[in-house]
């Protein structure tokens, strides 16, 4: 992998991460752009103890542009964009539009191809590896920066899910605490252990999802996709390293090796999910499968930090064709998720949709 730093026209830092250490990357961004102007602001709901980022700024963020104006595209034909180059294996920048800034963290984006047509899944192994290359590189040196406590690296795929830039890429956001999900795993972690003697919660339930089996999706020899037995979205799987490491930078060479073959079919299955069902109520052709994914990384100053596990949570919106799972008054009010697929269902759904 060849890294290579540069600046955009507005001062924003901008990557290149190449599979050819032959790659020269000396475009210039000759856009006339404005300063970047941001509003981030991080206030604490007192009654929850949890933080709650306000982004006025995003208000104004390019929102479906057409496909000859898409801003993560290469610069080609005098047309410029985010990205000078005029082709790019994997590129990391600054968010115009960030949600985090300056004191109060750091936004990314990631573009994982510069094809535009393409997605995650169209990857191949080689291309998939440079991402997590990337991600890994920029975990390691966001957690140098001020103030960041922990690195959250996602994709959002599909406009249901409310994606405005159709183009395959992903985000890192370097936050400046410890999000709640995050904080409730560190919590229950330290009461099993308390209560086992000192027994690891990730361990116990990567074991025990390896050896009942039902709802094993994918199983490596150095990673494990499974639905979790209390998935709370329709079609949610859990891919864990059958070592467990407290974020992407201890990945072990093996675990990297292995890592885009399975991700790679897990993404495929997605995709076929609804095979044979692939009409929306309307009758017209549905969108592939929306889903978010995302690393879940330790945070860097927890005290039991080493009993976290490094684990990618991939789930979709999408409960069956044409329909959607909507967060209404339960689960949005309450935070009390209610599942329609059996999480044993939708594991063996998963397996029945393999490549041939």
């Amino acid at each position: 992998m060849k890294k290579t730093s540069t600046r955009l026209a507005d001062g924003r830092e901008l990557l290149y991460y190449d599979l050819s250490d032959d790659a020269a990357r000396d475009a210039r961004d000759e856009r006339p752009l404005p300063p970047v102007r941001t509003a981030s602001e991080i206030r604490a709901d007192r009654l929850l103890g949890e933080s709650v980022i306000v982004a006025s700024h995003r208000q104004d963020r390019t929102y479906h542009p057409p496909p000859d104006a898409c801003p993560l595209c290469p610069s080609r034909g005098g047309r410029r964009t985010e990205i000078p180059a005029d082709d790019y294996d994997v590129v990391v920048f600054e968010n115009r539009f960030p949600s985090l800034t300056g004191d109060a963290g750091r936004c990314e984006v990631v573009c994982f191809t510069s094809d535009h047509d393409a997605s995650f899944a169209d990857l191949t192994g080689e291309q998939a590896g440079l991402v997590l290359d990337a991600l890994t590189d920029r975990t390691a040196e966001l957690a140098q920066h001020p103030g960041v406590e922990q690195v959250f690296c996602f994709e959002n795929r599909g406009e249901e899910i409310g994606v405005t830039l159709g183009h395959p890429h992903g985000q890192i956001y370097a936050y400046p605490f410890v999000t709640p999900r995050t904080a409730s795993m560190l919590r229950t972690t330290a009461e099993h252990a308390a209560h086992t003697g000192g027994r690891n919660l990730f361990d116990d339930v990567l074991a025990e999802e390896r050896a009942d089996g039902r709802r094993v999706v994918l199983a490596g020899e150095h990673w494990t996709a499974f639905v979790p037995y209390a998935a709370r979205w329709p079609y949610e799987v859990h891919l864990y390293p059958n070592r467990r490491v407290p974020d992407l930078v201890a990945l072990d060479d093996a675990a990297r090796t292995e890592f885009p073959q399975l991700y790679l079919e897990l993404l495929r299955r997605f995709d076929r999910i609804f095979d044979g069902t692939d009409e929306g109520r309307d009758g017209a052709a549905q969108s592939p499968t929306p889903y978010i994914s995302g690393w879940h990384q330790a945070p860097l100053s927890a005290a039991n930090r080493g009993d976290f596990a490094l684990h990618l949570e991939l789930f979709t919106i999408r409960r069956t064709s044409g329909k959607l799972k909507f967060l209404a008054g339960s689960e949005s009010g309450m935070n009390v998720f209610i599942n329609d697929v059996p999480p044993e269902a939708a594991a063996e759904r998963l397996r029945e949709v393999a490549s041939e």
